[in-house]
């Protein structure tokens, strides 16, 4: 069900490429130059005869591009973070088997979870998990205690110091999102990401947009995947990050796509990827990977995270069946509720703060139950827990929006959550001024 109502509007923008030269492997992905760049280079070295052709797309235009063209002129290699996205390709029989790929030296399983798909259709070809990333710089000088567990981030002394982006715009956003409603539940989880992001300076519009202005002091700290803080730690910003307990790490996996130009090479690239060769590449300081190998079979700097050591302690075993199921649900919950309701948000939590400061100073029962209903009012899910699992609700958000009946639906919905939470956050602002009046 992923991305599937995303994908019909990209399938209007894919054209269709002219074939490759021979020896040229075209490589689909979402990953930055510093990382496709390194991996060309270096492969093009050991391989003189072979060239790489990389086509920058997000998750959502890389579906939609494969899914568009005929066999023969497909691209070779899909590599992407998000699971899901690899379980949309094989559900339309668009990735070919490439088990014997797989290195040997490499674990079944990075905590619960499997590093490569059990079919074989696609391989993990770097690890990932999720937490806080933060400008030290930035912290020492706002006198900022430095934040271990996303629940810190909802203290009133984060007000204004935070960033994050949304899960309809980033899909490490999402798989982070995710990963904090799978450890919490669904109701205290989004509790806590309302809460959290109330107390954001921005919401921003791409995920690049959060560690970009952690790394240049613009923001205190910002919610991300782990490479986007270690890369900025071991490329030498003033910078640091954390993986709170309630976390998860999964692949970031690598396929071959069926129909492609030139298979055989392709097969040489990803094999490469996964190498021993190729996974000390991820030490790059630009690029910052977990590896799938153990770390006593590389050379990771001094202090590198290891991958397998954080899952056995996370708390969060990650279900991308469960987070397939209700991707498009939660990212419109995010965007009616959060992003296009940033500003009336955050003055409610700075209102319900200021409140609880004055309360804190001189004790009111009165004032007390007010702010208490300002509480409820802005930080409660618009869907609860139950709707949230119910398999005809879902199934409304994953089916095609250009069915006319099924857009004026979700689209009331959407608009209904909108307007709810527009006049939440402005009765819960309402109530926690009238809380602080009565301490006055």
């Amino acid at each position: 069900m992923l991305l599937r109502l995303a994908l019909a509007a990209a399938l209007a923008l894919v054209w269709p490429a002219g074939p490759a030269a021979a020896g040229t492997v075209t490589v689909v992905t979402s990953f930055p130059k510093d990382l496709t760049q390194a991996y060309k280079s270096a492969f093009e070295k050991a391989n003189p005869g072979i060239k790489v052709e990389i086509l920058n797309k997000n998750t959502i235009q890389g579906i939609a591009y494969v899914r568009e063209l005929p066999a023969g002129q497909r691209p070779d290699v899909f590599w992407a973070s998000a699971p899901d996205a690899f379980e949309v390709l094989a559900g339309l029989k668009l990735l070919d088997n490439i088990a014997a790929l797989a290195n040997k030296a490499a674990p079944a399983k990075v905590g619960a979870y499997p590093i490569n798909n059990p079919q074989g259709l696609y391989l993990g070809q770097a690890l990932a998990g999720y937490g806080l990333m933060w400008n030290t710089r930035y912290m020492a000088a706002h006198k900022l205690p430095v934040p271990r567990q996303w629940a810190d981030l909802m203290k009133p002394v984060y007000f204004g110091h935070v960033a994050i982006s949304s899960p309809s715009r980033s899909g490490t956003t999402h798989l982070t999102v995710e990963t904090l409603l799978q450890g919490e539940g669904w109701d205290k989880g989004w509790s806590q990401i309302l809460q959290i992001v109330g107390n954001c300076a921005a919401v921003t519009e791409r995920s690049f947009g959060v560690p970009d202005g952690v790394n240049n002091g613009q923001f205190g700290i910002g919610l991300v995947v782990d490479f986007f803080g270690l890369a900025g730690k071991y490329s030498g910003f003033p910078v640091d990050f954390a993986y709170p307990d309630v976390t998860a790490v999964v692949p970031a996996n690598i396929a071959l796509v069926a129909g492609g130009k030139n298979a055989e090479e392709a097969r040489k690239f990803i094999a490469y990827t996964v190498s021993t060769e190729g996974q000390q590449l991820l030490f790059d300081p630009k690029i910052s990977r977990l590896s799938i190998l153990p770390p006593d079979q590389l050379e990771p700097p001094p202090g590198y995270p290891n991958a397998f050591e954080i899952a056995k302690r996370a708390k969060v075993h990650f279900d991308s069946d469960l987070s397939e199921t209700r991707y498009n649900v939660v990212s419109a919950m995010f965007d009616q509720t959060i992003t296009f309701r940033f500003k009336e948000l955050q003055a409610a939590t700075k209102a319900i703060h200021e409140a609880e400061a004055a309360l804190a100073r001189k004790p009111n029962a009165n004032a007390a139950a007010l702010v208490k209903q300002a509480r409820d009012l802005a930080f409660q899910p618009v869907v609860g827990a139950k709707l949230a699992g119910d398999k005809e609700f879902l199934a409304l958000f994953a089916a095609n929006k250009k069915d006319a009946a099924v857009n004026k639906q979700v689209t009331g919905l959407e608009d209904r959550w909108n307007a709810h939470a527009r006049e939440a956050y402005l009765r819960a602002k309402g109530l926690a001024e009238q809380a602080l009046g009565l301490l006055r």
